[in-house]
C-alpha cells in the first residue's frame, strides 16, 4: 500500500501546527530579566502613563461614552498584548482612527435602527470583540501579509483624512456648540460655522480652548521633554476646579460632564451574545474588517519603523495575534476597541523601555490613578480635552509623506486624492475599500502591460531587437519576445499586441519567445489559444520557444500544449537562442522549404555540458561553433 496519504497527513499535520504555533515572547525575556531592564521598564511604564491618561479621556470624548470603558482598554488591552508582543516597544490601547470609526459607526447604527435594544456600549464591546476574532485568526495564518500589497499612498491619505475628521469632530466642543458626534467633515464644518454665525457659540469654552492650546505651544517651546498633554490637562483642571468651588453654576462643560471616570476596579464581564447582538452583526462587519485592516497596517507601519531603529527583530504574525487578543479581552471586560498606538510606542521607545513589561507596569499606574485620583479628572473643561485632541489630530498631518505621496509618480498621487476625499466624504470603512481598489486596480494596471518586441538574429547569430523600418531576414517569419507579467490582466493586451505584430500579410508564421515570460493564468493561457485559433483561420502558425518549467506546466495542466501541438512547443535551453533554433528550423518546415535567411550560432560544447549561465555575446572566435543556415 502506497504511504502517500499518511505522508499527506503528516505534512497536513506539520502545517497546521506551524500555522496555529503562537508563543508568548515575554516569557523568554523573563528568563534573562535583571534589575537594570526592571529600572528602565519602570522609568518607561511611568512616563507612558503621562501620555496614556489624557488620550484616554480625550477618545471618550470622541466615542461620546463613559472614561471608563475607554480606560479598560488602556489596562486590560495594553496588559494582555504585551503578552503576546513580540515587539518589546509596540504598545495597544484605544486610538484616535478607532475612536473616530468606531463612533461614526455606532451612530449610523443606532440610527438606522430605531428600535435597538443595544446600548452604546454594547455595541462598542460587540465590534471590539469581532474586531479582535478577526486578527488574532488573521495572525494564526499569516493573512496580515496582504498589507504588503496596500500602497503607502493609502496609509497616508486615511491617517490625513483621519486627522481632519478628528479636528472637525472637536470644533463644536471648543466653541461650546451641540453637535452630533460621528458627523462627516463637511457637516461638522457647517455646524460650526452656522453656530456661530447665529451667535451659539459660547466664547467660555473658545477662550479656555485658546488659553489651553497656548499652554500646550509653551510646554512644547521651552519645555519639550515635559509631557504636555498631562501637565496643560492639569492646569486647566485646576481652572476648572476653581470656578465650579467659586461659582453655582460653571458657564462651561466639564467632562463631569460627560461621564464620571468609574472609580473601580475594570471587571470580568464575559460575553452575552443575544439575538439583539446577531440581528446587528451584519452591519456591523464591514466596518470591523475595515477596522483589523487599518489595525494590520498600523501594527506593521509602527513595528518594522521601531525595529529599524532598535535592531530587534519582530514576527508581524505575533502584532497581530496579540492585538487581536487584546480585542477579544476588552470585549470580555467591557471595553472599546484598540489598536496599534502610534504616540505611546514611540514614548515607549524613546524612554528606554527594556521589555514589554513597560507596557504592561503602564496598565497597573494607570489604573491605581484611576482608583485613587479620579474624581480630578471630571474637573477638566471639555473646550480644553477638545484643544488637546486638535493637536493629535493635527499631527496626524504629516507634511513631508504628503509631499513624498504627491510627487513621486501621478498613480501615487491619484491615490491619496482618492482615499482623502474619500474620507472626509463616505463612511470611514467605505473610504478605505477605496483606497485600497484604486491602488491595487492601477497596480495591476502598471503589471499588465508586457514588453512585445520583434527580435531577429544578426550575421554573428545573436538574437537583438528588430528596429523600426528595419526589414527582417524572412519576411514569413516573425520572431516576437515577451517580457512581463501574463496573468488575467495582462492577457487581453498581450492578445492584442501579437496580432498587431501579425498583421503584416507577409508574415506567415509567429514565433513566441516567452523566456522571460512570468505567471501565466487560465485567462492568459485561454488568450494563447485564441491567438492560435485567429492564426489558424488565416492559415498561418504560432510556435512558441523558450518557455520555463513553470510556464510549461501551466500549458500543459490546461491542455494547451496539446491544442497548439506538442511539435510546435519548444521548451527554455541551457543556450539562449537553442530553442529558438528549433523553433526556426519547425517555422521552415511548417512553410514547407521556404528559406529563412537566419544565420544560428550555439556553443555546442556548452551545450553538451549543460551549462547553466549562458552568455547573450560568444567571442570573436567562432571556430568551435556549428553554423546553421535554414
Amino acid at each position: 500500500m502506497s504511504d502517500a496519504p499518511d505522508t499527506l497527513l503528516e505534512a497536513t499535520q506539520a502545517y497546521g501546527a506551524k500555522v496555529l504555533r503562537l508563543r508568548l515572547p515575554f516569557i523568554g525575556e523573563l528568563r534573562a530579566y535583571t534589575l537594570a531592564k526592571l529600572r528602565h521598564d519602570l522609568i518607561a511604564g511611568a512616563t507612558l502613563t503621562l501620555v496614556s491618561i489624557p488620550q484616554a479621556i480625550g477618545f471618550a470624548l470622541i466615542l461620546g461614552l463613559p472614561p471608563g470603558p475607554v480606560i479598560t482598554s488602556v489596562v486590560i488591552g495594553g496588559f494582555v498584548g504585551s503578552l503576546f508582543f513580540s515587539s518589546r516597544y509596540h504598545v495597544f490601547g484605544p486610538t484616535s482612527s478607532i475612536s473616530i470609526i468606531t463612533a461614526a459607526t455606532i451612530t449610523t447604527v443606532v440610527a438606522a435602527n430605531p428600535g435597538l435594544e443595544l446600548s452604546q456600549i454594547q455595541l462598542a464591546v460587540l465590534m471590539a470583540f469581532m474586531i479582535g476574532v478577526l486578527q488574532f485568526v488573521a495572525g494564526m495564518f499569516q493573512f496580515g501579509e496582504v498589507t504588503r500589497f496596500i500602497s503607502l499612498a493609502v496609509v497616508v491619505a486615511y491617517s490625513t483624512g483621519i486627522g481632519l475628521l478628528l479636528v472637525s469632530s472637536q470644533l463644536h466642543h471648543v466653541f461650546g456648540l451641540p453637535a452630533a458626534r460621528g458627523g462627516a467633515f463637511a457637516t461638522n464644518l457647517w455646524g460650526v460655522i452656522k453656530g456661530i454665525a447665529q451667535g451659539q457659540a459660547s466664547w467660555w469654552a473658545a477662550g479656555i480652548g485658546a488659553g489651553t492650546w497656548l499652554v500646550f505651544e509653551l510646554l512644547h517651546r521651552f519645555r519639550p521633554k515635559w509631557p504636555e498633554a498631562l501637565f496643560g490637562l492639569v492646569v486647566t483642571g485646576i481652572a476648572g476646579w476653581a470656578f465650579s468651588r467659586g461659582m453655582h453654576t460653571v458657564p462651561f462643560n466639564l467632562v463631569s460632564g460627560e461621564g464620571e471616570l468609574a472609580a473601580q476596579l475594570p471587571a470580568f464581564a464575559g460575553l452575552h451574545l443575544s439575538t439583539a447582538e446577531f440581528s446587528v452583526m451584519p452591519s456591523l462587519f464591514g466596518t470591523c474588517v475595515a477596522i483589523a485592516i487599518l489595525g494590520m497596517l498600523e501594527a506593521t507601519s509602527i513595528t518594522k519603523g521601531l525595529a529599524a531603529k532598535s535592531g530587534q527583530p519582530v514576527e508581524p504574525r505575533q502584532e497581530l495575534a496579540g492585538m487581536g487578543a487584546a480585542n477579544i479581552a476588552c470585549a470580555l471586560f467591557s471595553g472599546v476597541p484598540g489598536s496599534s498606538s502610534f504616540a505611546r510606542s514611540a514614548v515607549n521607545y524613546q524612554s528606554g523601555a527594556a521589555t514589554q513589561m513597560s507596557s504592561m507596569l503602564s496598565s497597573v499606574v494607570v489604573l491605581g490613578i484611576v482608583l485613587f485620583i479620579t474624581p480630578a479628572f471630571g474637573y477638566i473643561p471639555v473646550a480644553a480635552l477638545a484643544a488637546h485632541l486638535i493637536r493629535v489630530g493635527l499631527k496626524m498631518v504629516n507634511p513631508a509623506q504628503i509631499r513624498i505621496a504627491f510627487r513621486s509618480t501621478r498613480s501615487d498621487a491619484f491615490v491619496f486624492g482618492i482615499t482623502l476625499l474619500s474620507c472626509l466624504f463616505l463612511k470611514l470603512d467605505t473610504a478605505i475599500y477605496v483606497g485600497i481598489g484604486v491602488s491595487l486596480a492601477l497596480f495591476l494596471r502598471k503589471a499588465s502591460a508586457p514588453s512585445l518586441v520583434e527580435y531577429t538574429f544578426t550575421d554573428e547569430g545573436a538574437l537583438t531587437q528588430l528596429e523600426q523600418g528595419e526589414k527582417r531576414r524572412n519576411d514569413a517569419i516573425s520572431i516576437v519576445h515577451v517580457e512581463g507579467e501574463l496573468f488575467f490582466g495582462a492577457a487581453d493586451l498581450f492578445q492584442e499586441q501579437v496580432r498587431l505584430m501579425s498583421s503584416d500579410s507577409n508574415i506567415r508564421a509567429v514565433i513566441l519567445r516567452m523566456k522571460n515570460a512570468r505567471h501565466l493564468d487560465a485567462t492568459s493561457v485561454m488568450s494563447l489559444l485564441q491567438l492560435h485559433e485567429f492564426l489558424q483561420k488565416t492559415h498561418r502558425h504560432l510556435i512558441i520557444s523558450g518557455i520555463s518549467p513553470d510556464v510549461e506546466n501551466v500549458l500543459n495542466s490546461s491542455g494547451a500544449i496539446k491544442e497548439i501541438g506538442k511539435e510546435n512547443v519548444f521548451p527554455a535551453e541551457a543556450n539562449l537562442t537553442a530553442s529558438t533554433k528549433k523553433a526556426l528550423l519547425r517555422a521552415s518546415h511548417l512553410l514547407q522549404g521556404a528559406t529563412a535567411d537566419v544565420r544560428i550560432f550555439y556553443d555546442k560544447k556548452r551545450e553538451e555540458s549543460k551549462a547553466t549561465a549562458p552568455q547573450k555575446n560568444f567571442p570573436a572566435d567562432h571556430s568551435h561553433l556549428n553554423d546553421y543556415q535554414i
